[in-house]
């Protein structure tokens, strides 16, 4: 690891005002002290972090005895949403492996490790499986990517969430008109002015890209209409 990596770590345990993790998958420990928990004054550490609670965070320092300083409060949200993506995609990638190549799993990902991690590894080779094929044999390389390609149909569905309230005495029928805008789209009703907003599909980024159009027109017609309208 480096200096500016993002790492998920486990919280292992807290003393004083100090935060000791493991790095996730590793015995390396890292620490945070609090003003890198959080920006502002923060009066219980533990509204932010407790033991076992899985966060994600960035190398500041690494000492020469391999001890690292970490923050929590520099990470942004896309970092921290790539990081967890990642994570997921290295635990299904590790479980298809485990499922193919039995004992030889391990050995193979240690082979792996060396050249990439396995996601980027994996991912070249669905366009150029002669790598793969090298290391494990055609058969077995085969049945790898045959399953990588019945996973990548698997269908996600990506949620957001919108707020819309309104003073107008015809508000309801203004909160529909703009709820007209999002076809094709799940949205259910929550709690007093909250609704929830859902699409299922095989490319996360398009759909997303689309519901993200969807909340803008929304958000536009909303102003239109006199409506406060906010997306969490």
């Amino acid at each position: 690891m480096e200096v500016g990596d993002i790492v998920i770590c486990i919280v292992d345990r807290i003393i004083g005002t100090t935060v000791f993790v493991k790095i996730d998958g590793t015995s390396i420990e890292g620490s945070i002290v609090t003003s890198e928990i959080a920006p502002g004054r923060i009066r219980n550490l533990r509204d932010y972090v407790v033991p076992k609670k899985r966060i994600v965070c960035k190398v500041l320092r690494i000492s020469g005895l391999g001890n690292m300083d970490l923050s929590l409060r520099r990470v942004t949200q896309k970092e921290k949403k790539e990081a967890i993506e990642k994570s997921a995609a290295e635990k299904s990638y590790k479980s298809i492996l485990k499922s193919i190549l039995k004992e030889n799993a391990e050995k193979v990902l240690q082979e792996i490790l060396k050249e990439d991690d396995l996601p980027s590894f994996l991912e070249e080779a669905k366009a150029n499986p002669e790598k793969l094929e090298r290391l494990i044999g055609k058969d077995d390389a085969k049945k790898i990517l045959d399953v990588l390609k019945i996973e990548k149909k698997k269908k996600t569905i990506i949620k957001k969430e919108i707020h819309m309230t309104t003073t107008k005495p015809n508000g309801i029928t203004l909160i529909k008109k703009v709820l007209e805008i999002f076809k094709g789209v799940n949205a259910k009703y929550i709690a007093a002015g909250k609704y929830s907003l859902e699409v299922e599909s095989n490319d996360v980024k398009i759909a997303d890209k689309q519901l993200r159009e969807l909340i803008d027109n929304a958000e536009k017609e909303s102003k239109k209409s006199g409506i406060e309208f906010s997306v969490k």
